[in-house]
């Protein structure tokens, strides 16, 4: 008797193929943009960290220059011009940022804040703080 003649491996079989499914679609998240590319909507939680004051002036990823007073920040993956709203889940204060740069590249941290941004959510003495970001445009 073939292994899927029999009714229960067949039932067996069924479930192991919808398991494997719903595994696969569960690894499509957040992290996966839309048609064209579209990031609005994507949101990611960990840590922020901020530039110190020894970049001030100097050239970014995207090829600005770093001006510690704008709400600016870097990102990873994000495309450079994208507006995100960070927010302080400790506090809820959220601020919006402009990302143009890349970084940062430490463990754990998912965004480095332009010190005027980082400083209108948490308190620059701390250095890090846990936050949930949304690309809103």
């Amino acid at each position: 008797m073939n292994a899927l003649q029999n009714p229960i491996r067949q039932f067996n079989f069924v479930k192991l193929a919808v398991l494997a499914l719903l595994s696969f679609l569960a690894g499509c998240s957040s992290m996966q943009t839309g048609e064209n590319g579209n990031w609005v909507g994507f949101t990611e939680s960990g840590q922020a960290s901020f530039y110190g004051d020894k970049h001030q002036n100097k050239q970014t990823a995207s090829g600005e220059l770093y001006k510690h007073k704008l709400k600016t920040a870097a990102h990873k993956k994000l495309p450079f011009g994208s507006s995100v709203k960070v927010t302080n889940v400790n506090n809820g204060k959220s601020v919006i940022v402009r990302i143009n740069d890349r970084g940062p590249f430490v463990r754990g941290r998912i965004i480095d804040l332009s010190k005027s941004a980082f400083s209108s959510i948490g308190n620059t003495s701390s250095g890090l703080i846990d936050v949930k970001i949304e690309v809103i445009k």
